[in-house]
């Protein structure tokens, strides 16, 4: 699946993180979070600049989210649950997700998209149960904005760290080496001498 993201990513760029956070939040297994991580990484190398990325992935999140809003409060319950079952959307996933909503609505659409397993069902429950469009939407929005700084964040710092580790890498590699064959030499032609002896 990484090998999927690096693809779609190398091959259609901004265009790419936008469609698969927008098809992830409707409940294609996509892995948005390795998306997000593996994007930092080439925002890195410099293959992309941070505010097209920030935009391209917030607005494919929420513009998914809304979708899939609509979806449950248009067509209910049954229709979500009936798709879900092809996108592995399992009934007690959904009973157990429905109940945290039930307590905690504006909070799990805050910080849901931080959850793996719940990221996906949260705008059809908020749907589902008639959550205001306009509280969805701007909990939606900044849960996005945050979720979407903090991993590309987290693979921008893993790309530089990798960079330097890179480079250091070549830099003593080879010197490593000729020092190691010294030494290993060294030890070789001590040893025989001191059975010899």
């Amino acid at each position: 699946m990484h090998l999927g993201v690096q693809y779609w990513i190398s091959h259609y760029g901004y265009i790419g993180v936008f469609f698969i956070l927008l098809i992830e939040n409707l409940g294609v297994p996509f892995p948005a979070e390795t998306t997000l991580v593996v994007s930092g990484i080439e925002w890195t190398k410099g293959a992309f600049a941070f505010l097209p990325l920030f935009m391209a992935a917030s607005l494919g999140n929420i513009f998914g989210s809304t979708a899939a809003y609509g979806i449950g409060y248009f067509l209910g319950r049954p229709i979500v649950m009936r798709i879900g079952r092809y996108l592995g959307i399992r009934e007690e996933k959904w009973a157990k997700a429905e109940g945290t909503f039930a307590k905690y609505r504006g909070f799990v659409v805050l910080f849901g998209k931080f959850i793996a397993g719940i990221r996906v069902l949260v705008p059809y429950l908020a749907g589902i149960e008639r959550m205001p469009f306009l509280t969805f939407s701007l909990f939606n929005a900044v849960s996005a904005l945050v979720w979407v700084v903090a991993f590309t964040t987290l693979g921008r710092f893993a790309g530089v760290a990798w960079s330097h580790y890179h480079r250091v890498m070549h830099q003593y590699l080879v010197p490593g080496l000729i020092a190691l064959t010294v030494l290993v030499a060294l030890y070789v032609a001590l040893k025989r001498r001191y059975r010899q002896a």
